[in-house]
């Protein structure tokens, strides 16, 4: 699978619910995210794949729901770059909304980093 469609594949599989050891599918065993400084997270994070397990699992009971609209996508060698918007629903109705670029590197068909830049509007 080319980057693009590794990401927009992990994004739909966020979509529908999955979480926890399911989402190893997509990763390399020692993949990280990168999450540069936002509103929900002001000093930023990086994330080994064991905590990006746990990360969606606690997503997962936080929202009832989420969507990826992704606007525009380039690839450059083995990366995916990604222009989109992400829009969570919280289980109270609330709703979060992350205008993000992200980068996506992939090796041998799967996600071995994910960097992002989020910038959510104001809750």
């Amino acid at each position: 699978m080319d980057p693009i469609g590794l990401a927009t594949s992990l994004h739909r599989a966020l979509e529908a619910g999955e979480s926890g050891p399911a989402l190893r599918r997509y990763f390399t065993a020692d993949a990280i995210t990168v999450e540069r400084p936002n509103l929900i997270k002001p000093h930023g994070a990086r994330s080994s794949l064991e905590e990006m397990i746990a990360n969606s699992e606690k997503g997962a009971g936080l929202l009832s729901s989420q969507k990826y609209d992704l606007h525009s996508a380039l690839v450059s060698g083995n990366t995916a770059i990604l222009r989109l918007t992400w829009t969570g629903v919280l289980r109270d109705g609330k709703q979060l909304v992350a205008h993000i670029a992200q980068f996506v590197d992939t090796r041998d068909g799967l996600i071995s980093s994910i960097e992002t830049f989020d910038c959510y509007e104001p809750f």
